[in-house]
């Protein structure tokens, strides 16, 4: 296992299985698992297709996530938001609020939507953002989220200080936090995936954004690695 802090981040590398029991209570869990659907083997496959890109050869996206570790989610955090909610409804409380990101675009080789579940009893919400914008954020991962969309999934929750990322890829969720002044920690197994995240992060602490005032670390409970 190996851990990194970057600004207001902190980055760790190794099982979120593993690791989520030992770092006790967060404000809230905003996470994209794998869904299971094989997306890795398909960016590979359709290489130069549709505008397809092959992020290498893994095998991450082969199954869902084991149950217990939506289990250890809930048990993290007051408040969750789980991308590919739709993937999860048995694992999943049922909620109210779901979020909605459009895609602005139809008859892709993608979904139009990706939907989000949430824990909060709040009415539905939609995010319009096309995707030719959320390329611009320099994807690096085959489901990579815009950094844009992440920052409005915690609009959603305006008190949490401490936002858990138990499935970090590359480091969207972290880089949403650093930009609007929260703390984040983000878990990833996957060394590339990690190093990427690193890169990231590092770049939007060098980039601060000067209207958003930074929240004081927060005090954790539980252990610390």
């Amino acid at each position: 296992m190996r851990e990194e802090r970057i600004g207001n981040q902190r980055l760790i590398l190794g099982d979120c299985l593993e690791v989520m029991p030992t770092l006790g209570r967060v404000d809230a869990v905003v996470t994209d698992p794998p869904y299971g659907i094989g997306a890795d083997e398909a960016a590979a496959k359709n290489k130069g297709k549709w505008g397809w890109v092959n992020y290498g050869e893994t095998s991450w996206d082969r199954e869902r996530p084991d149950a217990k570790i939506f289990e250890e989610c809930l048990k993290a955090s007051r408040d969750q938001i789980i991308w590919g909610g739709n993937y999860f409804t048995d694992l999943l409380p049922p909620k109210m609020r779901w979020l909605i990101w459009d895609k602005g675009q139809r008859d892709f080789s993608l979904a139009d939507v990706e939907m989000a579940w949430t824990s909060q009893d709040k009415a539905s919400r939609a995010f319009d953002y096309p995707r030719a914008l959320a390329l611009k954020d320099g994807k690096q991962h085959p489901t990579q989220k815009p950094v844009a969309l992440m920052e409005w999934c915690l609009g959603f929750l305006p008190d949490a200080k401490t936002i858990l990322d138990p499935f970090m890829g590359s480091g969207t969720t972290l880089v949403a936090c650093q930009k609007l002044g929260r703390h984040g920690i983000g878990i990833e197994i996957d060394p590339d995936y990690f190093e990427i995240a690193c890169r990231r992060v590092e770049e939007a602490a060098r980039q601060p954004d000067l209207f958003i005032e930074p929240t004081p670390k927060p005090i954790q409970e539980g252990f610390d690695l």
